[in-house]
């Protein structure tokens, strides 16, 4: 892909687009577009499995008559297609009811700096190379340990894209990006007792991967570890989410400070800004312009210039997450966060995980969790999991089916400690976290 190129082919057809909203009525309109070139191939027991080229794009169109916003979007990027996809947008504009709140974000608040985030790191996209990663992945897996005796999978993934997005104030902006993923996924058999875990690795250069061996000896590891696992009697007991799952938690905070949910009240953390919702020590910075950050960009999908934030300083949230309609829902102002967060580095107490064990001294270590019983309006929090009993600060036993239950306001400022083994490979870069005592139910 010339990635140059395509950027400013994207641009031309999206200031197009733009400049024909506007002539056929729209009093304000924005669009987005992106081009994609990738391939994605797996293997299952050291054999192909499936092998896929994508090459494909897309733009999204919204507009605004007034205060009325009508949006379509197409694959078929021809003129005609392009015209009839604007027609559409405006069509559905006139029959929508009118919102006070709808309309593009604040001309003052759109991106003009747009520096260069390293993001982009090209390679040739070759099949043949990948479907040698997988395999040499599962080989080693099966290498690793007898009890390895079947696999779900190993799968490669390159991706090569450009993204642009432009509105009627201005803006007219985009980026090239690479995304490359190894992961192996394995069954492991014991006694009559069969486990699976996975690994896996992701980074925007592929040189930077962990290679397929390392990837398939973890996964291998993971997957025995699981084996001979036990229930556990129902205590209460302290809590340590391994680094893998951790930001779990921390999404159902970005679901409960995320302007939706607070214009709605449907958020256990409604009216808490200003206020203490972690423990003292606790830190989350935002920065959005981190070079190769997995979750970076200079705006967000409004166009809104993101900038670094502290969300949380000693404890106490300093922000809310606000797109332009929830920020004006709410009386405020969008902070640039239409499509998420960009890259929240969440401040560690500064253990090893090892001694975090040691502070926990008894209780569960959690590793998986399952289900999907999360309320974020009044923070109840009741999941399956899996994971470790630790005893004096040692790992005895693998423990499945049970379910560990609290509430999320309860667990934030019940944080003990966060790992200095910060997981990288997300939106949230985040350490293991030790809990106060949970509710964990088993026999």
């Amino acid at each position: 892909m010339n990635a140059q190129q395509s950027l400013a082919e994207i641009q031309s057809v999206v200031d197009d687009v733009l400049t024909l909203a506007k002539k056929l009525g729209a009093s304000q309109a924005e669009a987005s577009m992106s081009k994609v070139q990738g391939i994605a191939v797996s293997s299952r027991m050291q054999q192909v499995e499936t092998l896929e080229f994508t090459n494909d794009g897309g733009l999204g169109i919204s507009v605004y008559v007034g205060s009325k916003k009508g949006s379509a979007s197409t694959a078929d990027l021809s003129p005609a297609a392009l015209r009839l996809t604007v027609e559409k947008a405006i069509e559905i504009a006139r029959y929508t009811s009118e919102d006070p709140c709808s309309g593009l974000a604040d001309a003052e608040l759109i991106a003009r700096d747009f520096p260069d985030l390293d993001l982009y790191h090209p390679i040739e996209l070759d099949a043949e190379a990948g479907i040698a990663m997988a395999i040499r992945a599962e080989q080693a897996a099966f290498a690793a340990d007898p009890r390895i005796n079947n696999s779900d999978g190993a799968s490669y993934n390159a991706n090569l894209g450009v993204k642009v997005y432009g509105n009627s104030h201005g803006i007219n902006a985009g980026y090239p990006s690479s995304r490359y993923s190894l992961s192996c996924v394995l069954i492991a058999e014991q006694d009559g007792d069969m486990q699976r875990d996975y690994a896996y690795s992701v980074s925007r250069e592929a040189h930077c991967l962990d290679t397929p061996e390392q990837i398939g000896i973890e996964a291998a590891k993971a997957t025995v570890s699981r084996l001979g696992g036990r229930k556990m009697k129902t205590a209460k007991v302290p809590v340590l989410f391994h680094r893998e799952i951790a930001s779990s938690l921390f999404g159902h905070f970005v679901s409960a400070i995320s302007g939706g949910s607070l214009y709605r009240k449907s958020s256990f953390l409604l009216d808490h800004l200003g206020k203490q919702v972690m423990p003292d020590w606790l830190r989350i910075e935002e920065r959005p312009l981190l070079l190769k950050g997995l979750a970076s960009s200079s705006f967000d999908h409004e166009g809104v210039q993101t900038r670094d934030m502290d969300i949380v300083e000693q404890g106490i949230l300093q922000h809310y997450l606000l797109t332009s309609y929830s920020a004006r829902k709410l009386g405020m102002q969008s902070n640039g966060h239409a499509g998420g967060i960009h890259n929240w580095l969440v401040q560690s107490s500064g253990q090893g995980f090892e001694e975090l064990l040691q502070q926990m001294g008894s209780g569960l270590l959690v590793t998986e969790l399952m289900g999907q019983g999360v309320n974020i309006v009044n923070g109840d929090y009741s999941r399956g999991a899996a994971g470790f009993w630790v005893e004096n600060g040692q790992i005895q036993y693998p423990v499945h089916e049970v379910t560990i239950a609290g509430n999320l306001k309860d667990m934030l400022m019940g944080i003990q400690a966060i790992g200095s083994d910060t997981e990288k490979r997300g939106a949230v870069q985040i350490g293991s976290v030790l809990l106060s005592p949970m509710q964990v139910a088993g026999d």
